[in-house]
């Protein structure tokens, strides 16, 4: 059996997270805000609870993260159906700052997945799934805020 997928794993990761952080920043972002610009994109209008579970983190540290892009102006609540909790949704700012973030984000992924095989491509897409859902499977306390921040 192969050792090392740790090691291996967060060295990329804090590159990675490193390298986006650094081209988000121009725009006044970190890779944390993205993310839920990203998924409130994909996903459409979204609960605080609902953008937390998919990262697999407390609501608080949703809340926080949305309330910083509020004071940026990229994302504003609305009333959902539950008066008791509102949706969030991207501003017209928050368009444009998604368009022009995705762009330089996917020129990122490019560059940094040149000289790799469609075959190795394939299976990184598929193998990083399943890890995942092994790593929830397990279940336990894990830090969850540290996670979503780096």
């Amino acid at each position: 059996m192969v050792q090392g997928f740790f090691r291996h794993y967060f060295s990329l990761h804090r590159a990675l997270i490193s390298k986006l952080n650094e081209l988000l920043a121009e725009y006044g972002l970190s890779y944390s805000l993205w993310t839920v610009i990203f998924y409130v994109k994909t996903h459409g209008s979204s609960t605080l609870v609902d953008i937390a579970h998919f990262y697999n983190v407390k609501k608080p540290v949703i809340t926080r993260t949305v309330q910083n892009l509020e004071e940026k102006g990229i994302i504003r609540q609305i009333p959902g159906a539950d008066k008791r909790e509102k949706l969030v949704e991207l501003t017209e700012a928050g368009e444009q700052i998604y368009k022009i973030c995705r762009k330089l984000i996917d020129e990122l992924e490019d560059e940094i997945m040149k000289n790799i095989s469609e075959e190795e491509k394939a299976a990184i897409f598929e193998s990083l799934p399943q890890i995942r859902a092994n790593v929830l499977a397990i279940g336990g306390n894990n830090n969850e805020e540290q996670q979503f921040m780096d």
